[in-house]
């Protein structure tokens, strides 16, 4: 037999609710979710969750735990002290349908909106050639499991209903940077989408979807500061954007990027040749061209010095080659805010599905 554990978990639907009391059994190992469970047998058959595989793999069973948005399934219940209150609530910036089971319709419709992959022209399903180094800068995206943690934590969206039209959320913000990065998309208006439609600038960098990823991605870091460094070199850098006024998109663009049709061929996975004839390694053409052709934003800056990109001695440079050492603005919990929060300071205010329309 376990030990009796305080819980209290929010009841309702989109016209209103509350947090409810109950007290249950508590075995060791179990995680929140197993509570939830037991909660559902013992106690209030008609309690609403969303869950399916119970691993940390699907996503489906987000909610808010003492305050902070994580997975029913991979919370344990030894984390927090025997004698404390544990309190669910449902993801607060989604509306309600009914207890823990929120309307996240809103990142389907996002998903929609962002153009998907677009591979090139002259080349056919089973004829895609990739090198390793291009697969691996955007690899660590495709870890998504599409929780929706992110979605929920970030402010620009939680706390701002007329955001929501005009921003898409760190989530896209990721998918957005991969197919940027991918070697293969054919699109070249990835980063005008990402700052005209997805509303990209008004992220403000305080790391929060980073902090509750289960997945441990960098979205921050690795995707959403990267991804504006290359919009607004694109757009802003009056160099650049001289250099594309004065120039053709084949002067501007080195020998086998999309932009010049000079490319370099992938048959034999070693060694490209441009159209003057010029072979290159995988090596030097990794230092000289981004994931989407374009001069990439490290080779951009540093060929104004004279060096090229700092490429590593297997040929391959780091996922984090265009963040440098950028700090991020402080976590908005707060440095003096501890998980989990004590119940008294939990002020649950949820958006109703009559709000979005």
């Amino acid at each position: 037999m376990g030990e009796k554990r305080h819980f209290r978990v929010w009841r309702g639907d989109d016209t209103g609710g509350q947090l409810e009391d109950f007290q249950v059994e508590v075995n060791d190992g179990e995680v929140v979710l197993d509570i939830i469970h037991r909660l559902q047998a013992t106690q209030a058959p008609d309690l609403a969750v969303r869950w399916n595989c119970k691993a940390g793999k699907c996503g489906s069973c987000s909610m808010e735990i003492n305050g902070k948005p994580r997975l029913g399934c991979m919370t344990r219940m030894s984390t927090f002290e025997p004698t404390e209150t544990v309190t669910v609530t449902p993801l607060r910036t989604f509306p309600v349908i009914r207890d823990l089971v929120t309307d996240v319709s809103f990142n389907y419709r996002k998903a929609r909106e962002l153009p998907a992959f677009a591979p090139p022209a002259d080349l056919a399903p089973g004829e895609y050639r990739m090198q390793q180094v291009d697969v691996e800068r955007s690899q660590e995206f495709r870890k998504c499991i599409e929780c929706f943690l992110c979605q929920n934590v970030c402010h620009v969206i939680r706390d701002h209903e007329d955001n929501k039209p005009a921003f898409s959320g760190p989530r896209f913000f990721i998918r957005a940077a991969e197919l940027d990065m991918h070697p293969l998309d054919a699109r070249t208006d990835r980063k005008d989408t990402a700052v005209e439609e997805q509303g990209i600038g008004y992220c403000n960098i305080t790391k929060c979807c980073t902090e509750v990823c289960p997945e441990h991605i960098k979205i921050t870091d690795n995707a959403i500061i990267p991804m504006k460094e290359r919009a607004v070199d694109r757009r802003y850098d009056p160099l650049t954007w001289l250099g594309r006024k004065i120039f053709r998109r084949d002067q501007l663009d080195p020998p086998g990027s999309r932009g010049n049709p000079g490319t370099y061929g992938h048959t034999d996975g070693r060694v490209y040749q441009s159209e003057a004839g010029t072979a290159r390694t995988p090596t030097e053409r990794a230092a000289a061209t981004g994931a989407q052709g374009d001069i990439s934003m490290a080779w951009h800056r540093e060929s104004r010095a004279g060096e090229a990109a700092p490429v590593g001695p297997n040929g391959r440079l780091p996922v984090t080659e265009f963040t440098g050492q950028l700090a991020g603005a402080q976590s908005p919990f707060g440095e003096d805010v501890q998980f989990p929060m004590p119940v008294d300071e939990l002020n649950y205010q949820h958006p109703s599905r009559r709000d979005e329309r």
